[in-house]
This record gives structure tokens, C-alpha cells and sequence, in this order.
């Protein structure tokens, strides 16, 4: 069947090329495989309905069944003129007649069905992302616990600080990834409900039963408001910032690897696998990676930037800024954020500290210097007092080109003592210093096993819901006339 019955005519062909681009074959799959699990679920709702006869829902089930199983072949080179949905309706309409074909859009619109293949992508797109944040929480984790007696300086302001231990670093890493992966989850639940069922925007006058359909897409409920169901997608918004929080977070570990790998820190170095050379400089050994770390949280924020700005001020109602384009921004963001993940699942696992160096750029540093005064203030010394007789102390140090800080206990008659870096950074266990390293590292390793727990929990529920729908589309198929 051609046109709407309204409309005799479509878009001229560059005008189809520019709204909906040209024909890619994965993409079209991936849209189809979306659509065709929507489509088995919602024809088994309709024959439980008694919204369409069983054999007329079974040659359509098997025939969309065989198309699943070809990675829809024959569709690939059709041509599209209003859109990938209407190409393979007609293209079942024109294979299986219109008394078959013409019944599968039954009680739907593309509105919310578009919107309920959005919310399949995001949901396995978000579980997945979850995946991958949980296996780099873990690495960080891993790393940090076997390098939590490595010294370091942790810096401010780029300038050496204090003594921590690389572990502890690591570990700080991770804490806050820990949130990232909160954030994700918190996004992600919006995507409990199905939309199916809401219509073009106000529902159906249709006997439909939005539960049946939401349980067999591993949904926890159907749609509650139909304007909302195709009106929003907050959830994609938030689940894009989130997803970019994370790769903020990853490209500030990026920024300090980079640092230190460089040859005037020298403190961390890569594997030959993890860098690259130069087509003209032959010392070279460049950790591009971490480059490449930091410019995919760039995509990731602009993607979010992209689509809130398609969004914003859009009438509050199907729309195609909001349905078609701002989503278009959303899915390259998720995937920079993926691959930043993937690429720092890397950098932590093969990084290593250069511990002589670290520790004499500790010691070069002054680190102990805050622990000189504290030292001093348990004599009895104000802390004001002993600050300035530190830094008095550290600067006759440069200005002599040494590291030895002398004259502290004549300047205000009490001695901190001595003091070593890995004695100094055990003592450092308040407000979550290196010193108590285990307490957050319990406390962050059982969060990422909850974590991985939410994801099982959830794919459990998804891979349950697919059984059931294949089980209810064999039994159509088998009792549901001749094939």
C-alpha cells in the first residue's frame, strides 16, 4: 500500500537523504531487531486480546521471525521513503497480504513505538556502560591495593603536597567512580516503565493490555501517562550526563597519568603496548591514550549539550527535536563514554609507579612539611607558629639546594623530631588519609559488588522476559494454522 490515504505523495529523494540519511545496513538492522522484539510482543498481546485471529498473527510472527534470523535481508536495499517503520510494514503488507500485514500496527502508533525501542537501546546500552564501570572499579581496586605502600606526592596546584601512597590515589579514583556508576543506575531506573501502549499521545480506545507487553520486554510496568510516554526523554538526558560525569572523572586520571609519565615527573610509567612513537622523533614514547581519554569526555559533555539544547523549549508532546534529532546526539556520547572506560580499563591495569622516583619527588617536594608542623603543634607549639618555622625552614633548604630543613627547633624551641615518609603516611588516618586505606576500600568494594548485583539482577529479569516471549510466540506459530 502507497501513501496514508491523506497524503498521494512523499519527500523527494534528497529531501529523504537529508532527514533520514543515507541507508546504512547496521543501522538499519539494529532498528529492525529493535522493532521486530517489539512487534512479537505486541502481537502476542493482541491475540490474547482477541485483537487479531492466530493465524493471521502467526504468518506474521513466523515471517518476522525469519527476517530476525536473516538480519533482515530482504529489506536492506528497499527504498525508505518515509522512514525504516513504514518500509518493513509495507514490505509485510505486500509479502503476507493487508488482511495480515495491515493488522500489525493495531492499537500503536510509531510514537510509542519509537519510544519504547528507545527506551530497549538505552537500557541495554545503560546495563552495559554499568558493566564496564564496574570492570575498571574493579581494576582500580586491584591496583590500588597491591600498590598501597608505594609513596608518592599527591599535588596541588600542581606542586608536590603532601606524602600519599599511589594506592591511595587509586583508591580516591575509584570512590569517585563509585558515585559515576550511582548516577548511571539512579538514570537507568527511569527506564523501568514501557511506553507501549500510549499511542500517537493520548492513549487507545482499543482493548490493549499494556501490562502484557511490558512484562514480555523485561519491563517491571507498563506506561502510566500516555503524553509523557512519547513527550519525554528525560531518562536519555540523564543517563548522558551521568555517563559524562564519568568520563569527567576518568579525564582528570588521564591528565595526572599524563603528568607523570612525562620525563619531568618520571613517575609512572607505560608498556611499549600502551604508547606510541613518533614518524620523526625517534625517542619518542607517547601515552596518546590518555589523549584520547581526555577528548572522549569532551564528546560525552557535548552530546549532553547537544541534546538538552534540541529539547529545550520544544512543545511538551511527540516532537520530532526531541524524539529524532536529540537522540541522535545521545547515542555518540554513551559510546565516547564507553570507550573512554575501555581505554582506562587499560591505562590503570598496565601503569606502574617508578618508586624511587616517586619517593624522591616526595622528598623534593617537602611533603612532610605539614606533618613537621603537626609534629610541632603535639609539643605544644600554635599551628601558625609552626607553619611559618616549616616554610622558614624549607626556604633556607632551596635557597641552599638541599632537602635538609634545619634551625626548626630554635625558632621555636621544640623539635618535630625525625620523620620518614613511609612512617609519616601510615600516620595519616584521619579524614581518610592513606593511613586508613582499608576502611574505604572495604567500603568501595562492597559497593561495587552491589553494583554488579543491580546489573545481574535486572539482565536476569530481561533474559527471563525473552524466554517468555519466545515461548508465547512458538506456541502462536505452532497452533495457528497452516504454515
Amino acid at each position: 500500500m502507497s501513501g496514508t490515504g491523506r497524503l498521494t505523495a512523499t519527500l523527494g529523494a534528497r529531501t529523504q537523504r537529508l532527514v533520514y540519511g543515507e541507508q546504512d545496513v547496521p543501522a538499519l538492522v539494529r532498528e529492525l531487531e529493535e522493532t521486530g522484539a517489539v512487534d512479537l510482543a505486541h502481537l502476542v498481546m493482541l491475540v490474547r486480546q482477541d485483537l487479531l485471529p492466530r493465524k493471521a498473527a502467526a504468518g506474521l510472527l513466523r515471517h518476522i521471525t525469519r527476517l530476525r534470523a536473516e538480519g533482515f535481508a530482504p529489506l536492506h536495499r528497499l527504498p525508505a521513503p518515509r522512514g525504516a517503520y513504514l518500509m518493513y510494514e509495507t514490505h509485510l503488507i505486500d509479502t503476507l497480504g493487508v488482511e495480515s500485514g495491515g493488522k500489525l500496527h493495531t492499537g500503536r502508533s510509531r510514537n510509542d513505538l519509537k519510544a519504547t525501542t528507545t527506551a530497549i537501546r538505552l537500557r541495554t546500552t545503560a546495563l552495559d556502560l554499568v558493566g564496564e564501570l564496574v570492570r575498571l572499579q574493579a581494576v582500580l581496586l586491584s591496583r590500588a591495593r597491591a600498590s598501597a605502600d608505594q609513596v608518592m606526592p599527591v599535588h596541588t596546584h600542581f606542586q608536590a603536597a603532601m606524602p600519599t601512597t599511589y594506592g591511595h590515589y587509586l583508591l580516591g579514583v575509584a570512590c569517585a567512580l563509585d558515585r559515576d556508576i550511582a548516577a548511571v543506575r539512579h538514570a537507568a531506573d527511569g527506564l523501568r516503565r514501557c511506553p507501549l501502549g500510549a499511542g500517537a499521545v493520548g492513549g487507545t480506545d482499543l482493548p490493549i493490555d499494556p501490562v502484557i507487553t511490558a512484562e514480555l520486554l523485561g519491563f517491571d510496568a507498563p506506561v502510566l501517562h500516555s503524553i509523557d510516554a512519547v513527550a519525554s526523554r528525560d531518562v536519555a538526558l540523564r543517563l548522558t550526563a551521568a555517563a559524562a560525569g564519568a568520563a569527567l572523572t576518568l579525564s582528570r586520571l588521564g591528565t595526572d597519568y599524563q603528568l607523570w609519565s612525562s620525563a619531568e615527573f618520571g613517575m609512572l610509567v607505560f608498556p611499549d603496548r600502551l604508547v606510541g612513537g613518533s614518524s620523526a622523533m625517534p625517542q619518542k614514547r607517547n601515552a596518546f591514550l590518555l589523549e584520547h581519554v581526555r577528548a572522549k569526555a569532551g564528546s560525552a559533555v557535548g552530546a549532553w549539550t547537544a541534546a538538552a539544547g534540541m529539547t529545550k523549549s520544544t512543545p511538551f508532546t511527540n516532537t520530532i527535536e526531541v524524539g529524532t534529532e536529540a537522540m541522535s546526539a545521545v547515542w555518540p556520547g554513551l559510546d565516547a563514554t564507553r570507550d573512554c572506560v575501555l581505554l582506562c580499563q587499560l591505562l590503570v591495569s598496565g601503569a606502574r609507579l617508578v618508586t624511587g622516583r616517586a619517593q624522591d619527588r616526595a622528598e623534593e617536594g617537602f611533603t612532610l612539611a605539614t606533618t613537621l608542623a603537626n609534629r610541632l603543634v603535639r609539643a605544644g607549639v600554635p599551628f601558625r607558629v609552626a607553619h611559618h618555622a616549616v616554610g622558614d625552614a624549607v626556604r633556607a633548604a632551596v635557597e641552599r639546594g638541599d632537602t635538609e630543613l634545619r634551625g626548626i627547633e630554635e625558632a621555636v624551641g621544640a623539635s618535630p623530631g625525625g620523620v620518614e615518609l613511609g612512617p609519616a603516611v601510615r600516620e595519616l588516618t584521619a579524614g581518610g588519609g592513606a593511613g586508613a586505606f582499608a576502611p574505604a576500600f572495604e567500603a568501595t568494594h562492597r559497593a561495587l559488588a552491589e553494583h554488579a548485583a543491580w546489573r545481574a539482577r535486572w539482565e536476569g529479569r530481561i533474559a527471563a522476559a525473552r524466554h517468555e516471549l519466545d515461548s508465547a510466540v512458538r506456541e502462536i506459530i505452532d497452533d495457528g494454522g497452516d504454515r
